[in-house]
């Protein structure tokens, strides 16, 4: 590339479980905190910025276009323009890889990106035909006129549509995002042990990591308390619990459970990226650069297999290699979506079931997701890419590692990857 972008500093707010702590606040609200966390942080001028790129899946009705919104409200001068993007669960990615594209075509050289999704906050949604009996009796005029517009209304019209779960649903396959994964346990021949001992070892990880994790993590109020910390980390989601959960998406044979599943969240992640000029003319030392990136598709019915062909497209992209990484981190959509990307990764047949020719390669254990992934952190979807950016790079600084792969899959079909270096 024939200029980099490089990560300059991240902060992203604590992320919690949706109905808890961060609920009453707004996705605006909660992008407003991390946007203002990282001008605090870098006491950078706002007017300094090209631009304020952020992604986010489930817009707010209230926030068109929440980038602008969360901009302004976060302090950033009105001359700075700002774009909301949306790439489902690589929304956060998305927004990084937009400010690259502008910083090759000449139209910017700093930018605040990032990502943020109040998921508890999804609305409710009235059928067509709720709507149409509401506006009838917002139209009557007379007391005759409403009476006639109420004897319309039918018991279906008092039982509105979920936002969250029409969002977690592909209207093209016809499967939600559980069931794809039930599709990869059958496909990968993956037990239902396998998905409760990874789950487990993710709340271990993130547990043993939870100071470290809290560097990048920047307190929020709400409800006149201060928000400090994650909360999906669960000290008795052991294999033993995780084992005696229910199915959720498929009762009489399935085995993708809550406790092997990401987690239904709340958080934002603010990043400050551009060119090595400006980072080196604003005296911080950067935590790394994008190296390159790939975005690819795959069948929706099984878009946790997503990761597979975007790792194959960035490694050659970027003329690197499994071997090349010192970190990985792969977004744990779902235990079993994580552990098919692996066999098809490792095992040539496999590998040929998730479109490659030839198998890539293994990832050590023990650089995988090290500090616990998103089900035990939890799955804003707008923000994960974003914080799995963050994550990688402080992660690097801290083992003073060179590389890292980051890869999500992203409902709908299709993969992202990214290779980082630290500076």
């Amino acid at each position: 590339m024939s200029k980099e972008l490089v990560i300059i500093a991240g902060v992203r707010t604590p992320f919690t479980r949706m109905g808890t702590e961060l609920a009453s606040l707004s996705a605006s609200d909660l992008g407003r905190h991390a946007v203002a966390a990282l001008l605090d942080r870098t006491a950078l001028d706002p007017a300094e910025l090209s631009e304020v790129i952020f992604g986010c899946v489930g817009q707010p009705a209230d926030s068109a276009n929440i980038a602008r919104v969360i901009a302004l409200r976060a302090g950033v001068t009105h001359h700075v323009p700002a774009a909301t993007v949306n790439r489902n669960c690589a929304s956060g990615i998305e927004a990084i890889t937009c400010a690259h594209q502008r910083l090759l075509a000449g139209m910017g050289d700093l930018f605040i990106v990032g990502g943020v999704e109040s998921m508890s906050n999804y609305p409710l949604i009235y059928r067509h035909g709720a709507v149409e009996h509401f506006t009838e009796l917002a139209k009557a005029k007379t007391l005759k006129e409403r009476i006639l517009a109420l004897t319309h209304f039918r018991p279906e019209d008092f039982s509105p549509l979920l936002a969250l779960q029409l969002g977690l649903s592909d209207p093209v396959s016809g499967f939600n995002m559980g069931e794809t994964a039930e599709n990869l346990v059958r496909d990968f021949a993956i037990s239902r042990e396998a998905q409760d001992h990874f789950a487990a070892r993710s709340h271990e990880k993130a547990f043993a990591a939870q100071a470290e994790t809290q560097a990048e993590i920047t307190a929020v109020h709400a409800e006149g308390l201060a928000i400090t910390e994650d909360n999906g980390m669960r000290s008795d989601s052991t294999f033993d619990k995780l084992s005696k959960l229910r199915p959720v998406f498929d009762h009489k044979t399935g085995s993708v459970t809550a406790g092997n599943a990401s987690q239904i969240t709340d958080g934002a992640v603010a990043l400050l990226v551009g060119s090595e000029a400006r980072a080196e003319a604003l005296g911080i030392e950067p935590l790394g650069h994008l190296v390159d990136y790939a975005y690819t598709g795959c069948d929706p019915a099984r878009m946790g297999l997503g990761p597979v062909k975007a790792i194959a497209a960035v490694n050659a992209r970027a003329q690197l290699s499994l071997n090349d990484a010192d970190l990985v981190e792969i977004n744990e959509a779902f235990a079993a979506q994580v552990i098919s990307v692996l066999k098809a990764l490792k095992e040539p047949a496999y590998a040929q079931k998730a479109g490659l020719d030839v198998a890539l390669g293994s990832i050590p254990e023990a650089i995988l997701n090290p500090r616990g992934g998103s089900i035990a952190m939890g799955h804003p979807v707008g923000a994960t890419g974003a914080r799995l950016v963050l994550s990688a790079l402080n992660q690097l600084k801290a083992n003073q590692g060179q590389r890292a792969l980051v890869s999500l899959c992203i409902g709908g079909g299709q993969g992202a990857a990214l290779w980082l270096e630290r500076t």
